[in-house]
């Protein structure tokens, strides 16, 4: 009497093979996510810049710092913090990445 099912030997080429499968993906994810956390942090700089340039037409002078942006309503709370946790600060009206 013959059952239907997978044999070990073929359950253990099915592992062996996903395993490699992960084994080589996992380093290109890791890359691909620091890649992103360094092009969001590039795209919330801008947004700050803009939200400086709004600050500097509406009251005549430079933010202090982004709580004062904050303050204003220009920015909210997370927005002054990338996501990768690196700090943001304003210089010489400009944001930059500290």
């Amino acid at each position: 009497m013959k059952t239907k099912g997978f044999t070990l030997l073929e359950m253990v080429v099915v592992v062996i093979i996903v395993s490699i499968l992960l084994l080589l993906s996992i380093p290109n994810v890791s890359k691909v996510i620091s890649s992103v956390d360094s092009k969001a942090c590039k795209a919330l700089t801008k947004v700050v810049d803009a939200a400086i340039v709004q600050f500097r037409l509406d009251y005549g002078s430079d933010p202090n710092s982004l709580s004062d942006l904050v303050n204003a309503g220009y920015l909210d709370d997370d927005q002054t913090r990338c996501s990768g946790g690196d700090n943001l600060s304003i210089i010489d009206g400009h944001c930059v990445i500290n």
